[in-house]
Formats: C-alpha cells, structure tokens, sequence
C-alpha cells in the first residue's frame, strides 16, 4: 500500500511559488526519511565548488530509502576557548565541545558555520556531528598560561553542549570536571534535561558563587517543541530540569528562544510562568534571527509545517528588521525594532515582573580561580 504525505509535494512547491515568490525553489526531503530533524534539505554548502541538490527522476525505488542517520566525526581542538568582543551578550569567551547539533532547530544561528567545514547548514548541521574529544585537556593547556585573565565562561552559546552524542562520549563532562577543579566561573545553556547528570559538578561550583544554568524553552505545546527542536528535551522535562536545578541550590534561568511570529509568540507570558513557579530566577528573551542560509532553511520548514502561514510569518519577520529577512546590527539583531518587537517586549517585561523574575542574574565570582599545573612538554603525535 502506499503512503501518501499531506500536504503533497506538488502541493507545497505550489505554494512555495503562490505565497512567498521569493522563496528558494528547491524540493524537500521525503518526510519519511527526514524524521526527527529540522532542516527539510541538504543544499551544498556556500563554498563547494559543486552544487548538488536531490530530485525526483521519476524513477521509483524498489525499497524505501532509510532515514538520515547521524555520523559522528572525532575531531582534535587545536584550541577550545574562543573569544568576541560583541556588546549584545554578556561574555566574552566561550566553549562549544561540539560542532554540529542534534537538536534539529530549523532556525539555529549556528548553522551557517558548517560551511567552513564542507558540509550542509541543512539536514548535515544536525547529521555531522563533531566530537572535540580534546576539550578539557586543551582547556587544562589554556587555563594554565600565565597570561589568562578570569573571566566567566560561556557555553551552549553555539551549539548545545547536552545534545543526544553527549549522553555517550561525555565531553562537556569533562570540561565541567576542569572548570570545577579550577573553579572557574561557568554559564551553561542548554535545551536538554540532561544537564542535572552533572549535579553532583554543579552544586558545590553554586554553592561558591561559580556556575548558573539557563533553559531555553520555545514552547509548552508539546506537538510544536517537537517540531521546532525535534531531538531536545520536552518542555515538561526541562520544566523538571529547572525545578531540579532549583531545588539543588543551582541559579537557573529561562530563556524564551527565539520568539518566532505567530508560531510561539503567544506563549511568552505561559511560558515564564511555568518556570517560575518551577524555581527559574530571572528570565529573557531572543527574538527569530535568520542569518545566511537560515532564513532558507527556516522558510522550508514553514512551507512544510505551516504553509498557511508562511507569508504572514515571514511578513512580521520582516517588520521587525527594517524590512529585510535578518538585521546583523549590534543592539537590534536580539531584539528587532518596531511597533511588533516593542509590543513582544512590554509584555515580555510586564509578564517577567508579575512572576517575580529578575532581568539580569547575579555576577559570578572570578576571586577563586586556580590556574592548573601545566602539562610537561612533550611531542605532539598528531
């Protein structure tokens, strides 16, 4: 018997042409093989010298073809702390132990990045995974020169440091472990509940004044986390994460992100206050941002979920950055500008004071950071 999609094909590249005309035309993955990712194709990457795209030939296979499966790659760090110097987030270094990220988010800013790496920012974001196999111990090198200078590190900023590869190969584990023998200063956001395995790490590191944990929740729908983060933690088991988190003395945050346009905007207020009342201390908020190839990916994965909405969506992306799909400015690439992003922004204030949630976490101390012993030189084999 054969199965049947709805809505079609036919129908979507249809309405890929009648409802938003710029719109990439490209076909999308058979939803069969694409379950539990984001992304709805595999474009080659912005510097391959060769473009290939999958298309129909009108041939039918014999046997169905299997769904995506995730290829993971080892990868030596040749360093693990990158620095910025951007005035819209609150650190200035960071550490992402992966590259790639199973989570599936159609609208990951990350995405982009995989390019540099030969790969796809589509369905091969979430695919091609990178496992930094050496991150504490390039961390331990790091920390023990004599010129670094104590400030909080930042992770999750990129990719997510829980996601489903960390459950085996442990690798933000261990990155935590040097962090909390030196004592440094950490801020983690992640998706996943996960993150309370590392416990037993966190409480004593918050108990000095030395770790604080933000969850980012998109939504409380079920149905649609599961499309917008196909491979995350639900919302509920966040919500426990928090509450475990909490209730172990850990500071921890909510994060809405991002605030997409009439797909999860209505939530906010919902949303800060389940976690609230399950232990959240403060909270923000990020509005959609579509840089490079995400704005592609992100309209595919509308065409495919909602594709009554695609123009409406995207005509209140628009609104928000001065009429283009994204704005790159420092001090509106967060927030947006105009009367929708001012209007998400009032109620996200007036919601974040009626539960109690402060704007800003308390500072973290950088008065008890112990440089590790250096590592005795030796011959690099690889």
């Amino acid at each position: 018997m054969a199965l049947t999609v709805a809505p079609s094909f036919e129908a979507l590249e249809r309405l890929s042409r009648s409802r938003d005309a710029d719109l990439v035309d490209r076909p999308l993955v058979d939803p069969l093989r694409n379950r539990g990712r984001g992304a709805q194709s595999d474009r080659s990457g912005r510097f391959e010298t060769h473009v290939r795209e999958a298309f129909d030939d009108g041939w039918a296979a014999e046997d169905p073809l299997k769904p995506f499966e995730t290829i993971e790659h080892v990868e030596r760090a040749r360093s693990i702390i990158t620095s910025n110097d951007s005035p819209d987030i609150g650190f200035d270094r960071s550490i992402n132990p992966y590259r790639g990220c199973e989570h599936g988010c159609s609208y990951c800013f990350a995405r982009p990045t995989h390019a540099y790496l030969g790969h796809s920012p589509g369905l091969s974001f979430e695919r091609d995974i990178y496992l930094k196999v050496n991150a504490a111990e390039r961390l331990r090198a790091e920390l023990a020169n004599p010129r670094y200078k104590v400030q909080p590190i930042a992770i999750g900023t990129n990719t997510d440091p829980y996601q489903p590869a960390e459950r085996k190969h442990k690798i933000m584990r261990s990155v935590l472990e040097v962090l909390a023998e030196t004592r440094h200063p950490v801020m983690i956001t992640t998706k996943s509940a996960l993150v309370v395995r590392d416990l037993d790490l966190l409480v004593p590191m918050a108990r000095e004044g030395l770790a604080q944990v933000t969850l980012s929740i998109t939504s409380m729908d079920h149905k649609l986390s599961r499309r917008m983060e196909p491979r995350a933690s639900s919302p509920e088991k966040r919500l426990e994460a928090v509450r475990l988190l909490a209730e172990a003395g850990v500071p921890v945050s909510v994060n809405v992100a991002p605030v997409v346009p009439a797909i999860n905007d209505m939530e906010i207020e919902r949303i800060l206050d389940a976690a609230a009342a399950q232990g959240a201390q403060w909270a923000s908020m990020i509005l959609l941002r579509l840089p490079g190839e995400v704005r592609d990916i992100f309209r595919e994965w509308l065409l495919r979920h909602y594709p009554d909405r695609v123009k409406h969506v995207l005509a209140l992306v628009r609104d928000t950055r001065g009429g283009r799909d994204n704005d790159p400015r420092f001090g509106s690439r967060m927030t947006g500008e105009g009367p929708y992003a001012v209007l998400l922004r009032q109620r996200f204030d007036a919601a974040r004071k009626r539960y109690g949630l402060m704007r800003k976490p308390v500072p973290l101390r950088t008065d008890l950071f112990k440089a590790p012993e250096p590592a005795r030189a030796q011959l690099e084999l690889f």
